[in-house]
């Protein structure tokens, strides 16, 4: 069975980072990974030091131009399919899957309906699937992928970031998605907010999973554009997403 996990939150809070250094955990067993940029910002490439130079968003284009020019007996799904795995960058510990955006306007229901059947088959493929997903809920409702195990909500120490958290984690159930466990994650955690962060957590009942703290070691590469997947692994925010990465069963 496919394990797919999700990163959410705010712009800002670092849900790319934490993506990446889940990802980091995981290359480390013997799991099929991959690994999808569902963020219209394509960041995760950067932070895992590979490159991306095509998207599903260039497929969609291409499919919205073309399919009134496609035979009407064509299978329309099979030529999108072939062209996603096309897209697909295999690399030597996981594999990449850049959702990007359309350049173009007009409504894309038409293509989106055809990429939930193919993701459903192509993360088949895997033991672990994990998304850095944009910042909001619409692609919730998108359900381009569907059946979450473990949904992250990743936030900042402050009271009004953890209600943003729980505002998500509402919003997740009254959109009736197929996500199994909500989880939050403090991050940029100090010793200061340590204490209330867990105590704020508590009063919102919220599930917190882990406290990630400040660590200057993501804060110089950050400013540097330099990758976090290949962080020392005396981290402080290394430690604690390995003990994260424990508590959802993936070591």
């Amino acid at each position: 069975m496919t394990k797919i996990i999700a990163i959410t939150g705010k712009g800002g809070t670092g849900k790319t980072a934490i993506t990446t250094l889940l990802m980091r955990q995981l290359t480390k067993s013997e799991k099929v990974v991959l690994a999808i940029d569902a963020d219209p910002d394509t960041n995760l490439p950067e932070t895992l030091g590979c490159e991306a130079d095509r998207t599903i968003g260039d497929i969609k284009e291409y499919m919205m131009n073309e399919r009134d020019n496609m035979p009407p007996d064509i299978n329309k799904e099979s030529i999108f399919e072939s062209k996603i795995y096309e897209t697909l960058n295999e690399l030597p510990d996981y594999d990449l899957l850049v959702m990007g955006r359309p350049e173009g306007s007009g409504c894309y229901c038409y293509v989106n309906n055809l990429l939930r059947g193919i993701m459903d088959r192509l993360t088949e493929n895997y033991d672990v699937v994990i998304m850095d997903m944009e910042a909001g809920l619409e692609h919730f409702s998108r359900k381009t992928i569907r059946n979450i195990d473990d949904l992250l909500v990743v936030t900042d120490g402050s009271r009004r970031g953890m209600r943003t958290a729980e505002r998500i984690s509402e919003l997740v159930h009254e959109l009736e998605t197929d996500v199994r466990n909500i989880h939050v994650v403090a991050n940029k955690v100090t010793e200061e907010n340590k204490e209330q962060i867990q105590k704020t957590a508590n009063e919102l009942g919220l599930k917190l999973i882990g406290l990630v703290p400040t660590d200057e070691k993501i804060a110089e590469r950050d400013l540097a554009g330099e990758a976090l997947y290949d962080l020392p692994e005396d981290s402080k925010a290394v430690i604690e997403v390995e003990r994260i990465a424990a508590k959802l069963g993936l070591q």
